[in-house]
């Protein structure tokens, strides 16, 4: 195939104009993380759809445990169909009161919290899919939400610098 400067020129404004869409979903994901982290000096995150991709069919498969990827991973489990994003990032915020700050490193009880506002991330993709299966309460429909990070964070050595303190 053949293009002209023009048609290319015509292509790229086309292109600039009118950026990837995403639904509310991924939209409501983006502004949430990126409020919490300007709260603790971390830099906006950009979306991935690909990571979003990975993050969705990830959670269609309704298996309820971590992933194994070159990326960070949250997780967040409703036990009824109606769960949103919101209570998921308001979950893993909940954690920052947990963080010791004097001794900054991992833990089970702040690990959400620190992958969201780790400043060495740059980019963001989650998904979302209520299962009738695999439900870690036993049984029922229940809603599954996975976001994924790149770089990803909870590095070890690495927290004092990659952990803000609120602002």
């Amino acid at each position: 195939m053949k293009f002209t400067l023009a048609s290319l020129v015509t292509l790229a404004a086309l292109v600039s104009a009118n950026p990837l869409k995403r639904d509310q979903f991924s939209d409501d994901a983006l502004s949430l993380h990126n409020t919490n982290r300007a709260r603790y000096g971390a830099n906006p995150l950009s979306y991935d759809n690909n990571l979003a991709s990975g993050a969705a069919s990830y959670a269609a498969q309704c298996n309820w445990g971590h992933s194994s990827g070159n990326y960070g991973e949250n997780l967040y489990a409703l036990s009824t169909s109606g769960g949103t994003i919101q209570q998921a990032v308001q979950s893993w915020m909940d954690e920052a009161s947990q963080y010791n700050y004097n001794d900054p490193g991992f833990s089970e009880a702040t690990g959400h919290f620190t992958q969201v506002v780790w400043k060495a991330t740059t980019t963001l993709g989650c998904g979302l899919h209520v299962c009738s299966t695999g439900s870690p309460w036993g049984s029922g429909s229940w809603t599954y939400i996975v976001c994924r990070y790149t770089p990803p964070g909870n590095v070890e050595g690495e927290f004092a610098q990659n952990v803000g303190r609120p602002q």
